[in-house]
């Protein structure tokens, strides 16, 4: 599975200072790793995540099969500049809650409080109420106050705090977390705590103050939890990988977009680092391509990820992850659990698909472990995945292709167990073929079951879609979706047409793009402080100051990664909300007036309304110090051979011998039926190339994102690219081919690409 880009061509620049760079995703089904050579070229390796018999971390696996190192030798650190990593290990450990045991140590009568939280019910006619496991073990409640202008209410009681330390160290807790009352401004308590739990012997010691600098009992506490809790976990990760790659610079993707270096990588910065990666791809290649107006749509095998971008990176700076609230900037991602390896479910009386997934082991019936049927097999079983065509890295040696025949035995299975539930007697058996002779009226065929499992999965998805647009005030169909992830171009086309949007964008590097986002992605260090001042033209010399420090912190932690000021660009933020509201949103700081302005436009877009009578507050102020790569990645890649000459095709399916196809015909489940279709190969088409649908599309290599061009409905909706003929384009209903316009992203200057 080790395949060059482009055929070898040179990504961009003659040749990389220092050795390899390796960017790898490390995802909860796949391991994506994309290697950049010292001469430049790029070479692409994917495996399971989990494969116990043949290797202990499957991104140190990668690494070992691009470079020809044996499982056990020492990997040769001279060839080898910088690793960079994004892992799902502590989004993980926070779902399955499997972090390291706790102690919250809190002010004194706020014991429960973060139990308690905003008595929120999201599920109010449930009859029982599940509340999330708490992330803490242990609750240790401090004699102290601080009032909220910084007056000591009551002395610490250090003797106190020290013996109930001293005896949660005893019982084996060796992770602290420290929350006062107002100690995000007022931090002299907390300090004196972590100083006490370092002397006790705790090893893992997070204080507040440090790790959100904001108010809100509640979110920073939660915050400052979750650090305490996978930091260890992520220490314990980082130490395996960092023992395999003694002396090569290893660096990390955090959930704000930015990469830092390993031991700086932090538990509040962890939650999304899996999926930033791919978000930073989508939109710098999108970006690349001519686009400024992207939905971003990644559907890996566990899970989907959505996303909006809208010419900058969208970020949350407060929000709940697994029942835990965070108070830490994050990219803006909304994740629905359907993957591919979402499990399909019937329980009687209705189809489901997931929210379990059959993860990497035993992963989907067709990877020949046993597993059960899943959105994979669905594809499979209705030839939209093509086995023939698929990477041969399954059964117990990894050199076995996909089970086509397990999968329709299955899905016979199913299609019985449907029929008899809905009525229908089981129809009677062709000897020997395992295969129902005849079906009766209420039984379903294999095909039809896997179809109504997939429209399932699209409309789960495309839901989630329109959760972060159309329900925030966005037009989707004036977007393009930008689809990656293993899966997610044998889903995009009827994602789309749920939705109305009329162009697809596919990467060459789509299969493994959240990988590639690694070699795109700055390196950045994010601050943020509280302010809680009404905006006026007076606090602008002290915002200049608070931003100044703050400024000089990040600066301080990107010299700490060997990066200069001059290579550092800083974007600065004020964070403004209504007096008596808490939602803030941020905007560029500036004049009051610009502020104000900025404000009020993204205020309306949220919620449609102003209220001019009410005060400004600033909250908060952030900054943000980005680097990029001292040899950033190529953002598109050209197809082998160059373009094709004589520029637009026609309209029909490609010839055998010529560009476009290889003759080759395969069978889908189309419209109800099964169909002879030709198969598009993605090396063969070039730039305006049309391709009439139904045709799968298969990527030029065993990593790529392939697709599937539909046969449209109606011609109330245009093609892909080209606009439907005017005489059926006025909410006419006549059947027509879906057209598919390959347009490619060249060296330097990109297309328009659909």
């Amino acid at each position: 599975m080790i395949s060059p880009v482009s055929g070898g061509r040179r990504a961009g620049k003659a040749s990389v200072d220092g050795g390899w760079e390796f960017w790898i995703d490390r995802g909860g089904t796949f391991t994506d790793v994309v290697a950049r050579r010292p001469d430049g070229t790029l070479a692409v390796h994917k495996l399971l995540s989990e494969d116990p018999g043949r290797y202990t971390d499957a991104a140190v696996a990668g690494i070992r099969r691009l470079l020809g190192v044996e499982e056990g030798a020492p990997l040769p650190a001279g060839r080898i500049s910088v690793v960079r990593l994004g892992t799902t290990v502590a989004t993980n450990a926070l779902l399955e809650r499997k972090g390291e045991p706790t102690v919250l140590v809190i002010t004194r009568g706020f014991a429960d409080a973060l139990q308690i939280a905003y008595q929120d019910r999201p599920r109010i006619f449930d009859r029982q109420i599940v509340r999330p496991e708490m992330v803490y073990s242990r609750v240790i409640e401090a004699t102290e106050r601080t009032g909220a202008r910084g007056e000591v209410i009551v002395a610490l009681d250090e003797d106190a705090v020290a013996r109930d330390l001293r005896a949660a160290y005893d019982d084996g807790f060796r992770s602290i977390a420290v929350v006062c009352m107002h100690g995000y401004r007022y931090p002299a308590h907390e300090a004196r705590i972590g100083e006490i739990a370092r002397r006790a012997g705790f090893e893992q010691v997070s204080l507040s103050h440090a790790t959100s600098q904001l108010m809100k009992l509640v979110s920073r506490g939660d915050t400052t939890l979750v650090d305490a809790y996978l930091s260890p976990v992520l220490v314990r990760y980082v130490d395996q990988v960092a023992s395999e790659l003694d002396g090569i610079r290893l660096q990390f993707m955090q959930s704000n977009g930015g990469l830092t270096d390993a031991h700086l990588f932090r538990g509040k910065d962890s939650i999304l680092s899996g999926p930033a990666g791919g978000i930073v791809g989508m939109a710098r290649t999108a970006q690349a391509a001519g686009f400024d107006q992207v939905i971003g749509f990644d559907m890996g095998g566990t899970s989907t990820d959505v996303s909006h971008y809208a010419g900058e990176l969208e970020r949350q700076y407060e929000t709940q992850v697994a029942g835990v609230r965070m108070r830490a900037p994050m990219l803006s991602i909304h994740t629905v659990a359907a993957g591919g390896g979402s499990v399909l479910h019937f329980d009687g009386s209705r189809y489901r698909v997931g929210p379990d997934s059959a993860g990497a082991h035993p992963g989907p019936a067709a990877y020949r472990r046993g597993g059960p049927l899943t959105v994979t097999d669905a594809n499979i079983m209705l030839g939209r995945i093509q086995p023939a065509h698929f990477p041969r890295v399954f059964g117990e040696r990894g050199d076995q292709p996909l089970d086509a025949g397990i999968v329709r035995e299955q899905f016979a299975a199913l299609a019985l167990r449907i029929g008899a539930a809905a009525g229908g007697p089981p129809p009677p058996l062709s000897p020997g073929s395992g295969e129902p002779s005849a079906r009766s009226r209420r039984s379903p065929s294999p095909e039809q079951v896997a179809a109504g499992f997939l429209e399932i999965a699209v409309a789960n998805m495309a839901n989630a879609i329109k959760k972060i647009s159309v329900q925030r005030g966005y037009d989707v169909t004036r977007y393009v979706l930008a689809t990656f992830g293993g899966a997610g171009g044998q889903h995009a086309c009827a994602v789309a047409d749920a939705l109305g949007i009329t162009r697809v964008l596919i990467h060459p590097l789509a299969g493994v793009l959240s990988a590639f986002g690694m070699g795109l992605a700055d390196v950045t260090a994010m601050r943020e402080t509280a302010v809680e001042a009404p905006l006026a033209a007076g606090l602008l010399p002290e915002l200049d100051r608070v931003v100044g420090r703050l400024e000089a912190d990040a600066l301080a932690e990107l010299a700490e990664q060997g990066i200069g000021p001059g290579r550092a660009r800083s974007v600065r933020r004020a964070h403004l909300r209504y007096d008596g509201t808490d939602t803030a949103l941020p905007v560029p700081l500036g004049g009051v007036a610009e502020m104000v302005a900025g404000f009020e436009q993204a205020y309306r877009q949220h919620f449609s309304f102003l209220m001019r009578g009410k005060t400004i507050l600033v909250e908060a102020v952030s900054v943000e110090l980005a680097a990029a790569p001292a040899a950033p990645a190529v953002l598109a890649a050209q197809p082998p051979g160059g373009p094709a000459p004589g520029g637009i095709s026609g309209g029909g399916p490609p010839a055998p011998g010529q560009a476009g196809g290889a003759g080759a015909t395969v069978t889908m489940y189309v419209a109800g039926a099964q169909a002879d279709v030709p198969l598009v190969r993605r090396r063969d088409l070039r730039p305006g190339q049309r391709v009439d649908g139904p045709a799968p599309c298969q990527s030029p290599s065993r990593w790529g994102c392939g697709c599937a061009v539909p046969r449209t409905r109606s011609t109330s909706r245009s093609g892909w690219t080209s606009p439907a003929p005017s005489s059926t384009r006025a909410g006419a209903s006549s059947p027509t081919r879906r057209t598919f316009r390959c347009t490619w992203a060249r060296w330097g200057r990109a297309s328009r690409s659909s």
